[in-house]
Formats: C-alpha cells, sequence, structure tokens
C-alpha cells in the first residue's frame, strides 16, 4: 500500500494477512514499520528529525505489547512533531497512504496506524497541546480520516469518556456516511465491553445513547458493519439483558435473512448461558 508525493513513496510495510503461529503480533510494529513512519513524516514535512525519531522510538521498544508499543511511538511522534497538536495533525494527515477499498483481507498491514490513532487519543482531548484551543474539531476529523486506513475505534473512546455528548452528536451524523470504515466506527466504537478497550462505563449503566447508531446500521449493505451491530448489541445483553433482547425482538419483526443473522449473533452468549428467552428468540431467528 503506497502514495506517490512529489515522486517520494509514502508507504506502509506489508504484513501477514493473519496472525501467524509463533510470531509475536507486536513485531508488525517494529524496526520495519517505525523506519517507515519516520520516512513517511518526514516526506511531507523536511524539519521532521526522522533519524532522532527512530532511534527514540525503537529505543527499549522491545518489552512492549502491540498496544503498548503504539502508545510509546505516540509519545515520540509527540516530541519530534510540532508542539501545536493542531499543527502536527495536519502533518499526520498529509501522511496517510489512500483509504481502504475493501471491508475485508486487508490483512495486518494496517496495524501501521495505530500509534496515529494513540496520538490522537493522547492529545487531541485536552486544549493544553493545543495551545489553548479546543481541538475536538480537528480531532474529530483526523479520526475521520484515520478510520478509512485503520479502526479508530480505540481512540473515539477518550472523546467519548470526556465529552459524550457532543462525540455522539458527530457519531450520529457518521452513521449515515457513504464510507463503511466511518459506519462501524460509530458501532463499534461505542460498545461498552470492546476487547482490548477500556470499559466505558456510563455506556454500560445506560446504553440509551447507542440505541440510535444500532437501529440505523441493523441493516447496513457491509457485514463488516453489521457484525459490529451484534457485537455491540451482545455487550448490551451482558448489562441489560431485558433490553438486548427486546431490541431481537422488535427486529425480528419482517427481519430479512441478513438481520436474522444479527440477531442470532448479538445473543449466542445469552444462548450459551442457557437463557431461555434468547433461546426461544434464536430459534425465531433461523
Amino acid at each position: 500500500m503506497y502514495f506517490i508525493v512529489n515522486m517520494t513513496v509514502i508507504r506502509i510495510p506489508d504484513a501477514p494477512n493473519s496472525i501467524q503461529k509463533g510470531i509475536p503480533l507486536k513485531l508488525i510494529l517494529g524496526s520495519e514499520a517505525v523506519h517507515q513512519l519516520g520516512e513517511n513524516l518526514s516526506i511531507v514535512d523536511i524539519s521532521f528529525d526522522k533519524g532522532a525519531f527512530i532511534k527514540e522510538a525503537l529505543e527499549d521498544i522491545e518489552p512492549y505489547g502491540i498496544k503498548e508499543r503504539a502508545e510509546h511511538i505516540a509519545r515520540v511522534m509527540r516530541k519530534h512533531l510540532p508542539e501545536v497538536y493542531s499543527d502536527a495533525i495536519d502533518i499526520v494527515l498529509k501522511s496517510l497512504t489512500p483509504p481502504l477499498k475493501n471491508t475485508d483481507n486487508n490483512g495486518l498491514a494496517v496495524l501501521f496506524y495505530m500509534p496515529h490513532n494513540s496520538y490522537v487519543a493522547a492529545y487531541g482531548v485536552d486544549s493544553k497541546f493545543n495551545k489553548g484551543v479546543d481541538p475536538f474539531d480537528v480531532s474529530m476529523n483526523a479520526q475521520y480520516e484515520l478510520t478509512k486506513r485503520f479502526s479508530c475505534e480505540f481512540s473515539i473512546r477518550s472523546f467519548i469518556v470526556n465529552d459524550q455528548n457532543r462525540t455522539f452528536q458527530v457519531l450520529y451524523k457518521w452513521m449515515k456516511d457513504s464510507n463503511p470504515h466511518v459506519r462501524r466506527l460509530c458501532s463499534e466504537g461505542t460498545r461498552s465491553r470492546l476487547p482490548w478497550a477500556v470499559k466505558l462505563t456510563t455506556i454500560a449503566e445506560d446504553p440509551s445513547p447507542v440505541l440510535p447508531i444500532l437501529e440505523e446500521l441493523k441493516n447496513d449493505p457491509e457485514l463488516y458493519v453489521r457484525r459490529s451491530v451484534a457485537n455491540n448489541v451482545g455487550d448490551i445483553a451482558k448489562d441489560h439483558i431485558d433490553l438486548a433482547l427486546n431490541l431481537c425482538e422488535k427486529w425480528l419483526d419482517g427481519a430479512s435473512s441478513e438481520l436474522k443473522w444479527v440477531i442470532r449473533h448479538a445473543i449466542r452468549n445469552p444462548c450459551k448461558k442457557g437463557n431461555k428467552r434468547a433461546i426461544a428468540l434464536r430459534k425465531m431467528a433461523k
């Protein structure tokens, strides 16, 4: 995957299509990725000290898992990009490869963009990193672009925690976007119990802000998005089983075969635990 700027190639390193036995996932963000990230940033910003960035980013990185590596690299990006967050983000966005064309078979190469997302999550919430100016709109635009390359389901959670109402107002617009990666972010990023991510406590307590998103996307043309809807409902079921089952029961009326799959997938865990209502509902969704 590459993009040519001024006859110079911006690219991301190749990677396997799936996790390989015996090969730690963290190696995706190893030396090759750090060197390429430094190269990409230096292509769009001639003042960027590529050598110093690479040296510092690789220092003591070996023990870190992939999530910790992304956060570490983001901290080093912060030191070597412009101090004002909005200026730094402008460079980051100019260094991106083109958006993904597909919703599947993209492999592990897209994990290259984990540090970019970590950068937005760490420095894009607080105005103290942006010369006192609220960075919310800049960060939302950055995630809108980044999620077309690698899902911002982790970074968007920082904004939900910090300013839930304003973030959901943006998500309510994005759930109607023409790009499936943007639509999926709306359902995946609002999951209360997203794996690898911090629990969204307020959403776990009251999932009502998520319901308009699930309603909008339950019949999405992309399985990629519908699967995310099902997983979101599955998370809701862990805290509000009756709400999740009521929602699926309502959806069952006149449901297409695709929506029936969403229902079955959403309540598979309550069924495994022997919930009689879930079992009956799952049978009706065959």
